[in-house]
């Protein structure tokens, strides 16, 4: 399939969540500085697909439905958001913080139409940082990612 086919694929891209597990007492709270880094890797997500071909359809029509529901665990709700957008794909990210030390970044995969998983990938992270999170998106789209949905594009 040329360029411009690929470009025909519409992907929608739903805001990484994050999955927390006990507070330990004591620790400072940084949920706006996680939920700063959520969307940031949401949108170097959302990037990297449209420099790679996607069309990336834009989630806010379905905000409200997204936000009220645990993207994690809804069943097939974000293959119905995503038909709903016209998309192809349906994108969903989580990060697991088991502590300020021990993160996992996961990504996965479905196709709309079918709600068949397509393809997944996860990285751990070690510290709760910008940069950690930032290194975290990059490895996990360019070493991970970036070869599995060239696949779809065939």
């Amino acid at each position: 399939m040329t360029g411009a086919a690929a470009a025909t694929q519409k992907v929608a891209v739903f805001p990484f969540e994050l999955a927390r597990g006990d507070v330990v007492p004591g620790t400072p709270d940084k949920h706006e500085a996680e939920q700063k880094r959520l969307d940031e890797v949401t949108r170097e997500l959302r990037d990297s697909l449209a420099k790679s071909g996607f069309e990336v359809i834009d989630t806010a029509p379905v905000a409200t439905k997204v936000a009220a529901a645990n993207l994690q665990s809804c069943g097939d709700c974000t293959d119905d958001f995503a038909r709903e957008l016209g998309a192809d794909y349906a994108v969903t990210g989580v990060v697991y913080k088991v502590s300020e030390l021990v993160l996992s970044m996961n990504v996965r995969v479905r196709d709309a139409a079918s709600s068949t998983p397509l393809t997944s990938a996860v990285v751990d992270m070690r510290g709760n940082t910008d940069e950690s999170w930032r290194r975290a998106i990059d490895f996990l789209y360019r070493r991970v990612l970036s070869a599995r949905l060239e696949k779809l594009k065939k």
